[in-house]
């Protein structure tokens, strides 16, 4: 029995170190986080400040204990009295939540069960001893841990918005028991037993469950019922466990029921308790205050001066003509990078001059371009990478196919934003432009035909970017580029 109840006790006491109490708080630092929290870098330790309900309360109450399991009880019909005997009994406990749905009790409990064939109060009928009509109390002090499950909050249902002043407790738990035993028969009334506490004889467990009313934020009604398991068959006052009454029964342990009514004051700085937090309820709560403040959603703020359905807040060209297509950022397309935006272009697909409409010349693919510079607008690069992004792989291709079709020779130059070091950048920048030149040779370009040089920051397609700090960070990608220019 006392083994059992040390397993009970320990699978009590475990989930105190697996619960703590939420925080809203957080802090902003560059330490990094506690692998085993949510995984946020935003973490703070949990400590008082950190608290959002209290934790602490004091709780106590009276009630009537009933011996139901001895060879001696309260019960009417285990004797020939026909009556019930009660007894009385009274509680505190100091009490601490760790989650919503968990916490612990440190409790004493003091009181007096009566039991047998009559109130020890009464006189004791003729040949009560030897008819074993007795009488008996038992006087028992009790100091317990008990585990405080929160039913109400563990099985709460999602949809339950119904206000939230009930509810349901468990209690479990073990302590230490001592008590002083007493029989009365015709002879008169005499100590049976005496057990003192915090002995290995006193052990004891307690189990039930209590049903709480909220009064206030301070203040709970609870009612409770508890069944005292007491260890011990000299309980009830049979005297030895081989006496003559306490052969009766087979049962080794004397049990007895304790119904109380009592009171919880909740103790702390904050609004609520711990206990009564509804994780669902605050859910409801806070969307219905969304609720009440959505308002309707402004797009474009600034309006989309041009009309190309990218707002001005982040269009990078505000005159787009009407009936262009654009990209993302609001540049009007051109695919085959000729100069020639797609809604003008003849030849969309292949390069040409802007005096043809975007179609080659006739003379084009017989000599040297025209042109002294022809840019890729779109090859633009990650902060401190060099490497080519998927996005950039059509472009590069259709400069392929323009290369190959004149009899030029080109440079690729590759540029950086302003940010780090100006030797840093210049290596960077070299590193774009010979990725950029070996991937035009892998796909067809002559070699001889290409020259990779970095100019690092000193090539700004928007000079105004100095420093960095300054500008949209669209700016700055288009400051990391890589262009060619005809020799």
């Amino acid at each position: 029995m006392k083994s059992k109840l040390s397993i009970l006790s320990l699978a009590i006491a475990l989930p105190t170190c697996l619960f703590a109490q939420d925080s809203l708080q957080v802090m902003n630092n560059t330490q990094y986080p506690n692998t085993f929290s949510s995984g946020s870098a935003d973490v703070q330790p949990f400590t008082n400040s950190a608290k959002r309900f209290n934790d602490w309360s004091i709780s106590f109450g009276a009630g009537v204990p009933l011996i139901q399991t001895a060879d001696l009880t309260s019960i009417k019909t285990n004797n020939r009295s026909g009556k019930d005997l009660f007894g009385y009994s009274a509680y505190v406990s100091v009490d601490k939540a760790i989650t919503h749905a968990f916490g612990l009790k440190l409790q004493y409990d003091r009181g007096e069960t009566r039991q047998g064939y009559f109130n020890t109060k009464d006189a004791a009928p003729a040949n009560a001893a030897a008819n074993m009509q007795v009488g008996a109390r038992t006087q028992y002090d009790a100091i317990s841990i008990l585990g405080d499950i929160n039913f109400s909050n563990l099985l709460r249902r999602v949809d339950n918005k119904s206000p939230f002043r009930w509810a349901l407790h468990g209690y479990a738990g073990i302590g230490t028991l001592a008590y002083r035993a007493y029989l009365k028969d015709e002879t008169g009334q005499r100590l049976m037993t005496e057990i003192k506490p915090f002995k290995f004889g006193s052990l004891f467990g307690q189990a039930g469950a209590g049903l709480k009313y909220k009064i206030s934020n301070r203040l709970d009604l609870e009612g409770r019922v508890m069944y005292v398991v007491t260890t011990d068959d000299s309980f009830d006052g049979g005297g030895s466990q081989y006496s003559m009454i306490n052969r009766r029964n087979s049962k080794t342990s004397d049990n007895f029921i304790n119904t109380t009514l009592g009171l919880t004051v909740n103790l702390g700085k904050h609004e609520s308790h711990l206990m009564w937090h509804d994780p669902l309820q605050e859910a409801y709560y806070k969307i219905s205050v969304l609720e009440s403040k959505v308002e309707d959603l402004v797009v474009c703020k600034n309006g989309d001066a041009d009309n190309d359905g990218v707002c001005d807040d982040w269009d990078r060209q505000l005159d787009t003509p009407a009936g262009a297509r654009v990209d993302g950022s609001g540049v009007a397309l051109d695919v085959d990078l000729d100069g020639v935006i797609d809604l003008y272009d003849k030849c969309v697909t292949v390069p040409g001059s802007v005096e043809n409409n975007g179609c080659p010349d006739q003379t084009q693919g017989q000599g040297a371009v025209a042109e002294t510079e022809t840019k890729l607008e779109g090859i633009e690069f990650d902060l401190n990478s060099d490497r080519i992004l998927p996005s950039n792989t059509p472009i590069l291709n259709n400069a392929v196919s323009y290369i190959n079709s004149s009899d030029g020779s080109y440079t690729v130059v590759g540029a950086t934003d302003t940010r780090g070091t100006e030797a840093y950048n210049k290596m960077l920048s070299e590193r774009r432009a010979n990725n950029v030149k070996n991937y035009l040779i892998q796909n067809g370009v002559q070699s001889g035909k290409l020259d990779a040089q970095g100019n690092g920051k000193t090539d700004l397609k928007y000079p105004e970017c100095d420093p960095a700090s300054k500008c949209p960070e669209w700016k700055n990608r288009a400051n990391r580029r890589v262009y060619f220019k005809a020799k």
